[in-house]
């Protein structure tokens, strides 16, 4: 249930700005992973806020702007495909987070991370797992990290045509496999998630060729 039961907590702890975190993107067969950081007012109503998995394209969009608006500070940042490639998925989404947070102008002394690692971050940091279902901060975080990153797909359908990133984003979809299958990657495609994804199918060197 989302409360600011965890905020206050860390209130009383003696932290004074709070910083929720979240990432989206780590299922998805291609494009890069984002996170956002976000130091609402303590306390603020913003209707309607929630997981952004639990809510449709139209109010995460409102909400989208909202968050923007009635924020004291946020930023949004991403890691590469190649940095996912490079160190995984796991770590590459910290790295986002990070990256989110050192772009933040208000310093935070706590962030609340979405999950159950935090790893290597530049504040004193805080796991809560199904974070975006209990902080506001955290839930704020993961609808800028969704909205950021399914806007983000609309330009990889633009540039790559066929994949269907537009409504798949980049998820492995019946779709997206097919096409794959059919036109092989994109430099977009993450190489190891395909291996993963479509086994016996995928074939390294045939796959590739044409990229």
């Amino acid at each position: 249930m989302l409360n600011w039961d965890i905020e206050s907590g860390v209130l009383k702890e003696g932290f004074t700005v709070v910083c929720g975190c979240d990432e989206a993107g780590r299922g998805p067969l291609a494009g890069p992973v984002f996170a956002a950081a976000v130091v609402l007012p303590y306390g603020i109503d913003i209707e309607g806020l929630n997981d952004s998995k639990r809510l449709p394209a139209k109010q995460r969009d409102r909400l989208y702007d909202e968050i923007k608006e009635k924020a004291v500070d946020y930023a949004v940042a991403h890691a590469e495909v190649y940095e996912i490639e490079a160190i995984n998925i796991l770590n590459a989404s910290m790295l986002a987070m990070r990256r989110a947070i050192e772009q933040l102008k208000t310093t935070p002394d706590i962030a609340l991370i979405d999950g159950n690692i935090a790893r290597d971050f530049p504040v004193e940091a805080r796991p809560i797992i199904k974070g975006d279902g209990k902080s506001p901060s955290i839930a704020a975080a993961s609808i800028l990290a969704k909205v950021e990153r399914d806007r983000f797909c609309l330009e990889m359908d633009a540039f790559y045509p066929g994949y269907g990133f537009a409504r798949n984003k980049g998820y492995p979809t019946k779709e997206h496999k097919a096409a794959l299958l059919k036109y092989g990657p994109t430099p977009v495609h993450r190489a190891s998630f395909l291996k993963k994804t479509l086994g016996e199918a995928f074939n390294e060197q045939d796959i590739w060729q044409s990229w």
